[in-house]
């Protein structure tokens, strides 16, 4: 009988100094959504996937009416074509035949200022005999000078028409190209916005809308899963909290399939609590922490469901 007892003993001091830590923890698994909605409103023309499809990085998900969004980017992009277009004719200056015909201009009147010219000598040398009168003389050279200026004239008309158009004239054109440019850009974007994409790899967990149901604008049309999103949520008491921090391995057991590795990811600073709110030696066993953990790897949680059970322990 005393050897009996003995062994009892035995095996119950044995089993105390083999508890090293706690037994481990009850929580389940939480899944954080990707919403995918599109920022402008219409009739849902196409849904490109089902609830429980697995897509890839970049597939189509839905698709919406987008008619008035198309006219609208046409009319963006004629008026744009019209902005760009004046701006290049106000920098091109005057056309070539227009530019060919004040150069004949300027041809004649330099044939005619030569003219004057000539004349102007002929009738000083006749002036110098007294052939002429003063107001001949005076004739001729107020012609000569006459055809002059019509040189100077046509010459500076020539350089202004290659010019083009003023500066200011052609800083005003820049800005309406400019603003025609940013809306096409928002046309475009409006066109776009109207088709929307997976952002990453996931699950298609629901699907909210059917094809021919209106959507208003910002609400989500998918509901996808990814499976990185995917955690761990467990409570432990006050105790075991002060023993744990971010970045700790944890294990995590679940039904019918095989332990996965998790690190802790958050540490929840408030306690949650049953009232009344009393600190004091009966009630704080009941007080918990939430933690949160993420697979180490994700491809782990690939085939797990939000809400699915599991067991939490510390990893050895």
């Amino acid at each position: 009988m005393r050897t009996v007892l003995l062994a009892i003993l035995a095996a119950f001091t044995l089993a105390g100094c083999a508890r090293q830590g706690p037994a481990g923890w009850q929580g389940y698994l939480e899944g954080e959504f990707v919403y995918v909605a599109a920022p402008l409103a219409g009739q849902l023309e196409m849904l490109s996937v089902q609830k429980g499809a697995r897509i890839t990085a970049g597939a189509p998900l839905f698709a919406l009416e987008r008619s008035a969004e198309l006219a609208a980017q046409r009319q963006a992009a004629e008026q744009l074509a019209g902005a760009q277009a004046r701006l290049a004719d106000l920098k091109k200056g005057s056309r070539p035949s227009e530019l060919a015909t004040l150069t004949a201009r300027l041809e004649q009147a330099r044939a005619a200022a030569e003219l004057s010219k000539l004349d102007l000598a002929r009738q000083e040398n006749l002036f110098k005999t007294r052939v002429i009168a003063d107001s001949d003389i005076d004739r001729a050279r107020l012609t000569h000078q006459r055809d002059t200026r019509a040189v100077d004239e046509l010459t500076t008309q020539i350089e202004t028409a290659k010019l083009g158009g003023r500066t200011d004239a052609i800083a005003a054109a820049e800005a309406d190209t400019s603003a025609a440019l940013a809306a096409k850009e928002r046309a475009d974007w409006n066109v776009a916005q109207k088709s929307q994409a997976a952002p990453r790899a996931a699950l298609v967990y629901d699907t909210l809308y059917r094809e021919g149901e209106f959507v208003a604008a910002a609400l989500p049309v998918v509901a996808l899963l990814p499976p990185e999103n995917l955690k761990v949520r467990f409570f432990v008491n006050e105790t075991e909290f002060a023993t744990l921090k971010a970045g700790d391995t944890v294990r995590v057991a679940l039904d019918g399939g095989a332990p996965a590795e998790a690190h802790i990811s958050y540490l929840s600073p408030q306690p949650e609590y049953t009232p009344p709110i009393l600190y004091n030696r009966d009630n704080r066993a009941k007080l918990v922490f939430m933690i949160e953990a993420i697979f180490t790897d994700p491809a782990r949680a690939r085939d797990l469901h939000p809400g699915q059970p599991v067991d939490v322990s510390l990893a050895k």
